[in-house]
């Protein structure tokens, strides 16, 4: 296939450098140009084909994708994909309040930083893309089926798994699942500040508990709730308080 690819590019390639030279001139019955071949078509045609199919690979960003899986728990599913430019889109179905019955499906788009963005691609990297077996094989206490893949313009790749022995995948797993409670803040934030701005001191308390000992990440994709909090004079001065501190862990500032 590849060498029919290069036939057929060197064939396009000559067409459209000679087309409107040879154009221009009288060419004789037997000319491929006046009579062309259909093996030549058939060249040209795949010529153009594997061009396309070339820039359409070179267009596939790479992309490292996360899920989750775990019955009972909250979220019991959550999805993560971050492009090689910062482009990332968590969907999750998880409960807004403790009283809901059911979860509700959720999604966000946001611009991962770039530190973080790193140390995803260079552990997919350690962890060679997750091509092959990377669950220990050893029973253990259930902890949710997780699948972590690989994508370019040159293939997918991915392995799933409930525990990993290999140091890069349980760093990525404690990552995303960070990064999944970060971003599930936020989500409850919005809700409470719009319909329930009493509940959103215990849940900025959790928040800053959680933040001091390391246990979220990516403060910044909910920086815009928590500046709201931090701009509303109807919300008590303790919480616009709390607000503003996660803002300055974030290392965003909390006046726009």
């Amino acid at each position: 296939m590849k060498i029919l690819c290069r036939i057929g590019f060197q064939l396009h390639a000559f067409f459209w450098h000679n087309f409107f030279r040879m154009s221009a001139r009288r060419f004789p019955p037997t000319s491929l140009i006046r009579r062309p071949s259909a093996l030549c078509l058939g060249l040209l045609l795949l010529g153009v084909g594997c061009r396309l199919s070339a820039q359409a690979q070179a267009k596939v960003l790479p992309t490292v994708s996360f899920t989750f899986d775990f019955p009972g728990s909250e979220p019991e599913h959550f999805a993560i994909s971050i492009a090689s430019d910062g482009h990332s889109v968590y969907s999750s179905n998880g409960k807004l309040t403790a009283e809901s019955e059911d979860g509700e499906p959720f999604q966000l788009e946001f611009q991962m930083s770039e530190p973080a963005r790193t140390r995803i691609f260079e552990g997919a990297k350690r962890a060679h893309n997750f091509a092959g077996r990377i669950d220990s094989g050893k029973k253990v206490a259930f902890m949710g089926t997780k699948t972590l893949s690989y994508k370019d313009g040159q293939g997918n790749t991915q392995a799933t798994y409930d525990y990993s022995p290999v140091p890069a995948v349980q760093e990525l797993t404690a990552l995303f699942q960070n990064l999944s409670a970060t971003l599930e803040f936020g989500r409850r934030l919005e809700y409470y500040h719009r319909y329930q701005k009493l509940a959103l001191d215990d849940e900025l308390k959790k928040m800053e508990g959680m933040s001091r000992n390391n246990d979220l990440v990516e403060l910044s994709a909910v920086a815009p709730i928590l500046r709201a909090i931090v701009d509303d004079p109807s919300v008590m001065t303790v919480v616009r308080a709390r607000a503003s501190r996660l803002l300055d862990r974030a290392g965003v500032a909390s006046v726009p």
